[in-house]
């Protein structure tokens, strides 16, 4: 029984290895699309148009795509596997691929339609300046049916990680970053706008993002072809999962709304700091928290499936302490380096110091809950395999309500960085309101070696924190220095945190890092 727990940790752990480097490798091609957008665009009302135009089809992908459907998709395509015919599964994702995409056509059409609805919505701020408000419609609908292409990803890859495959979908957001960045350096030049470059990359991106999932269905001998069956009791058992869980989903994405027109009524350039501050948090999320969340999900869902709640539990709570082992001493990090970090990735060209400055603010707040959201995505996983979909709608709701009230009061004083403090903090209530129903539901999962491994981290972060201090002491931060002398601070100073951490959890005998030595020996013996 221990060696097949042992296995299932090592699996979750190898598959997220696999999520985790795929999702880095997207994460570097997006810090290179985020620097040539902000070198060409910089920090304005062009840009505040763009990032509110493409966040809106976003929106709608993890509310159709990845958000409910994937999550509601993959317990019951798993359950197939486990308990039925192959045959009866594809036929399942036959189904489903063909009402995704009548659903998709017609949000699409609506969505182009009511784009200066949409918008009016979105960023009311943006009412006040005419072309303000007309370029950012006019992107709108440009990149509107990228929804249709992206939310057929998200299905494939709901496919493709049922059958234990993570690393081509994992990849896919790297193609749309390639077609972005060769869009903004050749395209520019082309538009009236050079930003609708910008718009167009996504649109090409969108569509070699569903093209590179074909050769990897035709592995597993599945070829998605249109098969109309709405009566089917699998499309039946998702859709039943999917309602609440769209709700869910749509109220997270309510709280990214929220601080989009919030910070629209700001001052110009808020929407721009706050998402440049978030692209930095996606890293850790992508990297550590997604891998491990899409990773244990297929494993969760197996065990829910046979029954099997002690193998559950084992599960969770290792995967919810590789997820601290690695988040928590990230925050301390973000936290620590949060102007450096900004300064060395983004401060150029149309960005300049004071853009740095105000970004770094809303990346501190945003990383002060950077533990809380990652945990979500491992406990919301555990929901979703044992197909309970309202808990995580109500710890929503609860967290929205925070978000809202927290954002109107702090965003006076603190601005741009109200708002990120305010999300930060739902996500603390939100985090702790799952752990409390997800114990009553399956039993203690939060054992002493849970304790006794968060208090090594906790200690070992602390003292990364105090080296990355003396680094400070002995080598002063300037944000107006040159480039070479900003990029050293950050490089010394990210080094000798991350030695320090390892080598004290080391020390402290950490479980996580002992694991970690253990798959390099046999990726070395290998």
């Amino acid at each position: 029984m221990e060696k097949s727990k042992t296995s299932e940790n090592s699996h979750v752990a190898r598959a997220a290895g696999i999520v985790g480097i795929s999702t880095m490798l997207s994460r570097v091609f997006g810090y290179i699309r985020d620097i040539v957008v902000t070198a060409f665009f910089g920090a304005n009302w062009i840009t505040d148009a763009f990032y509110v135009a493409f966040r809106i089809p976003n929106v709608l992908r993890r509310l159709l795509g990845e958000g409910s459907l994937t999550s509601s998709f993959i317990p019951v395509f798993t359950e197939y596997l486990q308990k039925k015919s192959k045959e009866e599964a594809l036929e399942l994702a036959n189904v489903a691929f063909t009402l995704l995409s009548i659903i998709l056509v017609i949000v699409s059409i609506a969505g182009v339609i009511l784009s200066p609805a949409i918008v009016t919505l979105m960023a009311p701020g943006f009412i006040k300046t005419p072309d303000h408000f007309a370029l950012t419609v006019f992107l709108t609908r440009l990149m509107f049916p990228y929804i249709f292409l992206i939310s057929l990803v998200a299905l494939c890859m709901g496919i493709l990680n049922s059958f234990r495959h993570f690393a081509a979908p994992a990849l896919h957001p790297v193609v749309l970053n390639i077609s972005m960045i060769i869009a903004a350096l050749t395209l520019r030049n082309f538009f009236a706008e050079p930003i609708t470059a910008l718009a167009v990359g996504v649109m090409v991106g969108g569509i070699l993002q569903l093209a590179m999932q074909w050769p990897f269905l035709a592995k597993f001998g599945l070829k998605l072809k249109f098969k109309f069956n709405w009566r089917h009791p699998g499309i039946r058992k998702i859709a039943f999962l999917m309602i609440p869980t769209f709700i869910g989903t749509a109220v997270y994405q309510i709280n990214v709304i929220v601080g989009t027109i919030l910070a629209s009524l700001l001052d110009s350039g808020s929407v721009s700091y706050l998402y440049c501050a978030d692209r930095i948090m996606e890293l850790p999320l992508g990297v550590f928290a997604i891998a491990i969340g899409t990773a244990a999900l297929p494993t969760f869902s197996e065990h829910a499936a046979k029954g099997n709640l002690a193998e559950l539990r084992t599960t969770l709570s290792f995967s919810l302490r590789l997820m601290l082992f690695v988040t928590i001493p990230a925050m301390i990090a973000l936290m620590a380096l949060n102007l450096p970090i900004i300064s060395v990735l983004f401060q150029r060209g149309a960005f300049d110091a004071k853009a740095s400055i105000l970004t770094a603010q809303a990346l501190f707040y945003y990383a002060l809950g950077l533990w809380a959201f990652a945990l979500i995505r491992v406990i919301v996983a555990a929901f979703f395999s044992l197909q309970d979909t309202k808990w995580p709608v109500k710890a929503a709701v609860i967290a929205l309500i925070v978000n809202v009230v927290a954002s109107i009061i702090l965003m006076q004083p603190l601005k741009h960085s109200g708002l990120a403090l305010a999300n930060s903090l739902a996500s603390m209530v939100n985090v702790i309101v799952l752990i409390i129903i997800l114990n009553k539901k399956i039993g203690t999962f939060l054992d002493r070696n849970f304790y006794h491994s968060l208090l090594k981290i906790i200690i070992s972060s602390l003292v990364m924190w105090g080296a990355i201090l003396l680094v400070g002491i002995f080598i002063p931060w300037n944000t107006n220095g040159n480039f070479k002398t900003r990029l050293t601070y950050l490089v010394l100073a990210i080094a000798v945190g991350a030695i320090t951490y390892f080598v004290c959890s080391y020390i402290l005998k950490s479980p996580e890092i002992n694991s970690f030595i253990r798959q390099l020996k046999k990726r070395f013996n290998r």
